[in-house]
């Protein structure tokens, strides 16, 4: 049982900064910020969860059981991660790739402290057991000073996992699967990395954030691993009977100029190659609701959207089904996880070849991070344009990718790669 407060904010983003810096005193906090992208399935602008009461970490070994066991006994608030490598507990694959962070391969925990953001108001919710700290915290958080963080001054040498011409080499392989019919599409990643190098996660999050100001920022502390993320990705969510799942698979630059900026999303959006990338995943996306959905219920509610963030345009789509009350909320996830637009089609097949092709282990990367609401109900992202960093292994690592064709030309693959990888760049560099 949970004790609820209600508490207005004259000014909202100030208090935000606050608590963020406060909840660094935890081991375990999970931040999820929409920077205000109010849509018709948003449910909060933002929520705070931290200090864990219970938690579940574990492989993949039977992780989706392990999963539906701990959220239907827990039956309140639970926040946590699905890595990529979960694939592992689903089909029969492996993930044998260099791993440089080390982060467990499922993680979940029942906050003592949660503080939901609509508008003007947050919600507080704390834990009976920790109940009584409510009006202390509220003192402590108004009294952490406005000054963020101190600026790491620490220089970052970023390197390459997989250079310029094994790229094209590989980018090559994976059409050469493609010309043989063993897949349509595969999303290839690679790996930019730091070793021996410090950071300060807040900062490097709140400089990311500022550049990015993505619908699902994400950051994650979990002991001395950390998660700074500029998602611009929902993989699914929960909402009573109705699923909604919105696939990314386009991309294109910005522009200063206006007239320009208005041109690259137009073409954007009448690119066959970026239509035919987007298109193929809402078709697994299709594929993968109707695990769970009621006959007749799947739909597509909008196809190849152009929507604009700060850094690039990206090509949305909207899939929709209705599940029955019997359908247990972690079943959904392990008919549809890994999401499409990270993986491809067929999505077996593809990601055998992504394992073959990639030289390092996924992890959180292409995963994803959420919650389950007390009632089943469940909102998660998909984790891309993110910061990953291990603080006792002084490793710092960000992965991007791009979704391979028939139409693929290796060299604009790699050039959508730097695109992507840019905001991340900038914030360890600068």
């Amino acid at each position: 049982m949970r004790t609820k407060v209600q508490h207005s904010l004259k000014n909202p983003e100030d208090f935000k900064k606050q608590l963020l810096l406060w909840a660094q005193q935890f081991d375990d906090v999970v931040w999820l910020d929409s920077n205000n992208h109010k849509d018709k399935y948003s449910s909060y602008d933002a929520i705070l969860a931290v200090d864990a009461f219970t938690s579940l970490k574990t492989d993949c070994f039977d992780a989706f059981n392990r999963l539906q066991e701990y959220q239907t006994t827990t039956e309140d608030w639970i926040f946590g991660y699905l890595t990529y490598d979960l694939k592992n507990a689903i089909e029969t694959l492996t993930s044998n790739n260099f791993d440089g962070l080390d982060f467990p391969e499922l993680y979940f925990f029942q906050p003592k402290k949660l503080f939901l953001f609509r508008d003007n108001q947050v919600e507080i919710q704390y834990l009976k057991v920790v109940d009584d700290e409510i009006e202390e915290d509220l003192i402590s958080i108004d009294a952490v000073t406005s000054v963020l963080v101190e600026k790491s001054e620490d220089s970052i040498k970023i390197k390459l996992r997989i250079h310029k011409d094994e790229y094209f080499e590989k980018a090559n392989k994976m059409l050469a699967h493609i010309q043989r019919g063993d897949i349509y599409e595969a999303n290839f990643c690679q790996e930019f990395y730091a070793e021996d190098s410090t950071i300060n996660p807040l900062e490097t999050f709140h400089k990311l954030n500022t550049i990015s100001k993505p619908p699902f920022a994400t950051f994650l502390k979990m002991e001395h691993k950390y998660l700074m993320s500029a998602s611009p990705e929902r993989y699914i969510k929960r909402d009573g009977e109705k699923l909604i799942s919105q696939p990314i698979k386009g991309t294109a630059k910005r522009s200063l100029d206006s007239a320009e900026d208005k041109t690259l999303a137009e073409n954007l959006s009448k690119d066959e190659k970026e239509r035919s990338e987007n298109i193929m995943i809402v078709d697994l996306v299709r594929n993968d609701l109707s695990h769970t959905a009621l006959k007749g219920s799947v739909k597509v509610e909008e196809l190849c959207k152009v929507y604009s963030f700060l850094q690039v345009h990206q090509m949305i789509s909207t899939v929709t089904s209705k599940v029955s009350n019997d359908v247990k909320p972690v079943d959904v996830l392990k008919t549809t996880f890994p999401m499409g637009s990270m993986t491809g089609a067929p999505k077996i097949s593809a990601m055998k070849i992504i394992e073959n092709l990639e030289d390092t282990k996924r992890g959180l990367y292409s995963g994803s991070v959420g919650y389950f609401r007390p009632n089943g109900d469940f909102d998660f992202n998909v984790v891309i344009r993110s910061i990953l960093y291990n603080s006792i292994k002084k490793y710092i690592s960000y992965s991007v990718g791009s979704a391979i064709t028939a139409k693929s030309d290796p060299l604009k693959e790699y050039e959508e790669c730097l695109i992507k990888a840019k905001a991340m760049r900038e914030v360890l560099e600068n």
